[in-house]
């Protein structure tokens, strides 16, 4: 079982990250966590026993368009199927028409998760992380 609550910076900080995103753990400084925290929606799930699985919101670009991110933790396989649905929720309840997402273009099981968050993938973006690797844009559009 996992609960959803409001996302505090601290909760970085004791989340042991996935290996596909353990690289990032570095560039995750106060400023970069404060800006998370600061700008649009953002929550976190916890397992029963209070454990961080996943950090996660969605920041404002302009009027009809944002940006979700995640922070998953590499303890959350069990439990993904939850987070998957605690994501769509928050998703869906999103009023931007437009929703875009990044996923590194080598790493197959973001690939899964944005298809079964209903994100389309719409190309391949090069050099687009700080260590030079290719992103694929996705993007989530409602009707």
């Amino acid at each position: 079982m996992i609960r959803v609550i409001d996302f505090d910076p601290h909760h970085l900080t004791v989340m042991a990250l996935q290996d596909a995103q353990a690289w990032m753990q570095p560039l995750l400084d106060d400023r970069h966590i404060e800006t998370l925290r600061g700008h649009g929606k953002a929550w976190t799930a916890v397992d029963d026993g209070g454990r961080v699985l996943c950090c996660a919101g969605i920041i404002p670009i302009w009027d009809n368009r944002a940006e979700a991110w995640s922070l998953i933790s590499g303890a959350a396989g069990k439990l993904f199927v939850p987070i998957l649905r605690a994501m769509r929720r928050e998703l869906d309840a999103y009023p931007a028409n437009r929703i875009e997402i990044t996923v590194e273009t080598d790493f197959e099981q973001g690939h899964r998760m944005a298809r079964l968050l209903g994100f389309e993938c719409e190309g391949t973006m090069r050099a687009y992380l700080p260590t030079g690797r290719d992103c694929d844009l996705y993007a989530r559009v409602k009707e």
